[in-house]
């Protein structure tokens, strides 16, 4: 196992090992109050870290390059799940997003990008140069952005949408789409994006009072004013872990999307800026991984789920701090368990595998030589 892939593990564990500390901390009084208990959101989510963990690992030591036989297979049947979604899921504030499976609210979309990411990269390593060729190549991964995408977007789910398209996107630039042809798609892509936000209800109100916050100076809504507020008071170094005081039912999602503001108000500015510099850190160490890779597949594998990872997080952080309208984004491996954790976390454990193999390639051709 080399450098990197420790550094890896380590950093992953280390914010899994922290989000465990904030939800036990940002739920208590919630739990306590709904529930009867201080430890039941914590303890569902205990194991939640466990099965991503376990994830983890499985997926750390599944040969990657097995993938390329069932990504076309895996994608169909997301996009099957996703419009069984649509079509018969309960809405739940406003959206159809959410499978209840009993033991797990299964969200079928941070499924797809996982599977969306993994399809991408088989196809455009096997096309090589006729991506530059929009009707050889370019169209046809165009074509399951789109329908992925799409499916997310009238969830209505526009910021998942985004995520998955830019991501998208990045992986056609990096394998070497020309930039005309995706300049070409991003253009009319914000035009329905905009329209469709203006479309839905959910996303509309959403716009709405972001806007509205910026002409006349007030607060996009209570979580996010509630949010600036945590964040405030944490000051530079924190009031300490426990401490929190908009963890008392004065900010709602406390444990969930709003977490970040809670590790802010506890750790101060000098811990939220470690943990976003720690994100970065992380997607560098990605970037090392894929530049090593030993195949194409392997290296757009890395890169795609690693930028993921990294805009998700950038993402929430915006979000809580009032940068951009709210979403449902969760901040990655610390937010509150569910299907977002263990899908990072099956993540993490391709990119590591990648990495393992490419250290058995290097040693067996040392070996060889």
């Amino acid at each position: 196992m080399n450098t990197s892939v420790k550094i890896l593990i380590g950093l992953v564990v280390g914010f899994i090992a922290l989000g465990a500390i904030m939800v036990f901390t940002a739920s208590g009084t919630y739990s306590f109050s709904r529930f009867n208990s201080f430890y039941f959101l914590f303890k569902s989510h205990l194991w939640k870290v466990v099965a991503a963990i376990g994830m983890m690992i499985f997926f750390s030591y599944f040969p990657y390059d097995k993938y390329r036989e069932y990504s076309k297979l895996a994608l169909i049947l997301i996009i099957a799940v996703l419009i069984f979604t649509f079509l018969f899921a309960p809405k739940v504030k406003g959206a159809q997003r959410w499978i209840d499976l009993g033991f797990l609210q299964f969200q079928p979309s941070e499924a797809a990008k996982v599977i969306l990411i993994v399809h991408l990269a088989v196809m455009l390593e096997r096309m090589g140069d006729e991506l530059k060729d929009f009707k050889k190549g370019f169209k046809l991964p165009l074509f399951w952005i789109i329908i992925v995408s799409g499916l997310i977007f009238i969830q209505p789910n526009v910021s998942t949408s985004l995520i998955v398209a830019v991501t998208s996107f990045v992986i056609l630039f990096v394998a070497g789409a020309r930039m005309k042809h995706i300049l070409g798609i991003i253009v009319p892509s914000i035009l329905v994006l905009g329209s469709g936000m203006m479309i839905f209800k959910h996303s509309r109100e959403r716009v709405m009072t972001f806007i509205e916050s910026l002409i006349n100076g007030g607060d996009i809504n209570i979580q996010v004013k509630q949010a600036k507020i945590a964040l405030g008071s944490g000051g530079l170094l924190g009031v300490g872990l426990g401490h929190s005081r908009q963890s008392d039912l004065f900010l709602p999602e406390s444990y969930g999307d709003f977490i970040f503001s809670i590790l802010g108000e506890e750790l101060g500015f000098i811990g939220t800026i470690a943990v976003l510099f720690l994100f970065l850190f992380l997607f560098a160490v990605c970037l090392v991984i894929a530049k090593k890779a030993q195949d194409r597949f392997g290296q757009l594998l890395v890169l795609g789920l690693g930028f993921n990872i990294i805009v998700s997080a950038f993402i929430n952080a915006c979000v809580v701090t009032g940068l951009i309208p709210t979403t449902g984004i969760t901040f990655p491996f610390i937010s509150f368990g569910g299907t977002s954790i263990i899908l990072f976390a099956v993540s993490i454990g391709i990119i590591v595998n990648v990495g393992r193999q490419t250290v058995k390639t290097t040693e067996l051709k040392i070996a060889q030589v």
